[in-house]
Order: structure tokens, then sequence, then C-alpha cells
């Protein structure tokens, strides 16, 4: 459900901590911060966090300067192994970290590991929300990020005034757990729909259509959507500058593969997705927009090419 609108700043102005500076949490930090947020940033590498300095944060020297002067700390980090390091989890320094402490992580980890580090939390007396998000660089620069949240409710009316700066929605979930979960059956749909739309853009490229034209018949369709208005001009522009990077996007398909195949359950269409992925993996692009996907198709039509050329020479030969 939707929140109604509230301060984007506890009631106390107290400092809050931020870390993770990267292609998504270097605009949703700075949304907070020209929101008013009392903001203490880190990032492993100083030079993203400058843009905060200017916006009025406070840019810590260390991790731990971070969970000295905050009770409340955000961390938007790439995967679950630097999340680990930040809270120095698996070391007798975690527990001084986060006890009397509320981390909140707004990145996508699976729910198992989430759920073992909500217990691990409580157990060194803090707390925990996992918040994480659904969206890509463009709309957290606009605050437009639908956040999904779970943990106890006490934590997360604590976090609910922060994310009004930062994202459009907030989704209660349920308990820990819960909120990745959900955040992993919204991905599934959002890496299938990239890879459908990627081989629909071929389809008609090879086939000799105006791809512009196609732009103008999706846009005038049942099939229109945020979604389609941002990815298809940077299919026909070939513009792969990331908004969200081919890599996370196959990492959230390992996710999801993984979550289903604990329960039993089939996803035949985000296997394919997940090896189209990979296979722009391959082909260099990492890094790059997870719009590269359509590089992985179009691999795949040169190597059907091949194929039916190789019979060929060698029946001249």
């Amino acid at each position: 459900m939707t929140q109604p609108a509230t301060p984007s700043v506890p009631a106390s102005g107290e400092e809050i901590g931020f870390i993770g500076l990267g292609v998504m949490g270097r605009p949703m930090a700075l949304k907070l911060a020209r929101a008013g947020t009392r903001l203490v940033v880190w990032n492993r590498s100083p030079a993203s966090a400058e843009p905060l300095r200017a916006a009025g944060a406070a840019v810590a020297g260390s991790v731990e300067e971070v969970f000295a002067r905050t009770r409340l700390v955000i961390c938007m980090l790439v995967n679950e192994a630097a999340l680990d390091a930040v809270l120095r989890r698996g070391t007798p320094a975690f527990a001084e970290l986060v006890a009397g402490r509320l981390i909140v992580s707004m990145g996508s980890n699976a729910p198992d590991y989430s759920r073992g580090l909500a217990a691990e939390i409580a157990a060194a007396g803090g707390r925990y929300v996992e918040a994480p998000v659904s969206g890509s660089r463009k709309p957290a620069e606009a605050g437009q990020l639908v956040c999904m949240v779970g943990g106890e409710a006490d934590a997360i009316a604590e976090v609910r005034p922060l994310l009004p700066a930062m994202c459009r929605d907030v989704v209660a979930c349920g308990p820990v757990g819960n909120a990745l979960l959900m955040k992993l059956a919204v991905n599934l749909f959002l890496t299938t729909m990239l890879a459908g739309l990627a081989e629909a853009v071929h389809f008609a490229d090879r086939q000799g259509l105006d791809l512009a034209t196609l732009e103008a018949a999706i846009d005038s369709g049942p099939m229109s959507c945020d979604f389609t208005r941002v990815k298809l001009p940077k299919f026909i522009a070939r513009d792969f500058s990331v908004q969200a990077a081919t890599e996370d996007a196959f990492n959230s398909t390992r996710l999801i593969a993984d979550a289903a195949r604990a329960a039993g359950l089939a996803s035949p269409m985000l296997d394919l997705a997940g090896a189209l992925y990979g296979e722009s993996i391959g082909l260099g692009n990492g890094r790059l927009d997870m719009a590269t996907v359509l590089h992985a198709i179009e691999h795949r039509t040169e190597q059907l090419a091949a194929a039916r050329v190789r019979p060929a020479l060698a029946a001249v030969g």
C-alpha cells in the first residue's frame, strides 16, 4: 500500500548514516540530503562521496565513524559480501557496530540471507529492516523508486519518515524475508520483460522495419508503460550507458532461480532470460546497461547464420 506523505527527517533531526554510493545509492542519498536529512555517508571509493559533501552531508572517514555518529544506518550495497564486510560480520566488531542501532538494507539479497542477518543483529542488540527498491538510476534520481519493506512494525515505523524523499511508493510486505521475495517476483517480471522487448526490437530491425515506427506502435498500444518508454529509445539509439547493469540483472536472475529451486518451482522464462544476460556479460557488457541483452540475442542470430554457411561451404569444397 502507498504510505501517506510524512516528514523526510526524524523529529529529533538526528544524523542518519548512509553507506554505499554507487549507481543507485548516490542518487538516493542525494535525494535525502536535499530534503534536509542530516546524513553521514561513507563509500569505499571516496570520490563518489563528493557530490554528497557538496549537498551538505558529512563524509565519514570510515564505516566505524558512521556507526559512532548515528543510530539508524542505511546500507545500499551491491551484494551480500559487501554488506557483510561493511557490518564486520563474523568478527567481534559486528556486535559493537550494530548494538543499539537500526540497520536498513536497501539492496537486493537472498531472503534466507536477510533472515539470518536479522537474527544475528537482534542477538547483538540491534534491529533490522529490509527495504529493497524497484527501479533503476533514472527513477532513483527522480525519487520515483518503489520500496518494499519487511521487518518488525516498530522498526519500519522509524524508517518510514525517510522513505518519501527517495521513493514514490512504499509497500509493506510483512516480516523480514517477504520484502526481498516480493522484490524477486517483481524482478522476474522485469528481467523477462526486457529480454522480450529486446527480442521484439531485434525481430523488427532484422525484418527491415523502422524502429521509430515500432516505438510509436508500442507507445500507442496496451504494452506501453514507463519501462518501455525508457528502454525503447535506448535500444533504438543503441545507448547502453548504465541505468541498471547487466551484471546486476544477471545476479538478480540467479537469486530468483535459487529461490524458485528451493521452493520446487519451475521458472522457464527466467532461466532463458538469465542465460541471455549471462551471455551478454560474456560479450564484455557486465557493467553496461542490462539493455545489452540485445547483444546476446544478436550474437545468437550471428551463430545461426554461421551454422547455415558452414554446410554450404563444405559442399562447395
